[in-house]
C-alpha cells in the first residue's frame, strides 16, 4: 500500500470508530473519557472500556509485529521523558476537560468551538514544545 495512503486509511479507521461508539453506545470517544470511567462506580461500563482500550493497545501491538516500519523507529526516549511526558499529557487533559482525541476528532466533528479552540491549544503547545526541547534543551528525545 502506498506510504501517501496509510494514513488516510488511518483516519478513516478512527473516525469510523468513534462514530461507531457514538452511534452504539452513545459515547464520545475521547480516550481520556474512557480511560478515567474505569476508575467510576457506573454500572454495565467497564466491560465496553476495557474492550476499546484493549483494541488500542493490541492493534498497535499486532502491527507491530506484522507490519513494524508502519509505526517508525524503535527509538525511545529515556524513562525520565517518558515520565514527564505522560504527566504533562494528564495535566494538559485534566485542565482541557478533555484529550486530543475527544476534542479533535468528535468536537470538532460536531462543530464544538470549545474543542477548536482546545485542538487549536494542543497543537501549538506540541509544536513549542518540540521546538523547546529539539532547539533550546538540543535533545533528540
Amino acid at each position: 500500500m502506498s506510504s501517501l495512503l496509510l494514513p488516510l486509511l488511518g483516519g478513516a479507521l478512527i473516525g469510523l470508530s468513534a462514530s461507531l461508539l457514538l452511534l452504539f453506545n452513545g459515547r464520545i470517544a475521547g480516550i481520556s473519557g474512557i480511560a478515567g470511567g474505569l476508575f467510576g462506580e457506573m454500572k454495565g461500563e467497564r466491560g465496553w472500556r476495557l474492550a476499546f482500550l484493549g483494541g488500542l493497545v493490541g492493534g498497535g501491538l499486532l502491527l507491530r509485529v506484522v507490519w513494524p516500519e508502519t509505526l517508525g523507529t524503535s527509538h525511545a526516549p529515556g524513562s525520565g521523558w517518558l515520565v514527564a511526558a505522560g504527566l504533562l499529557v494528564g495535566v494538559g487533559t485534566r485542565l482541557g476537560n478533555g484529550c486530543t482525541s475527544g476534542h479533535g476528532v468528535c468536537g470538532l466533528a460536531r462543530g464544538s468551538r470549545r474543542s477548536f479552540v482546545a485542538t487549536l491549544t494542543f497543537m501549538a503547545t506540541g509544536a513549542l514544545t518540540v521546538f523547546f526541547v529539539r532547539h533550546v534543551l538540543g535533545s533528540a528525545g
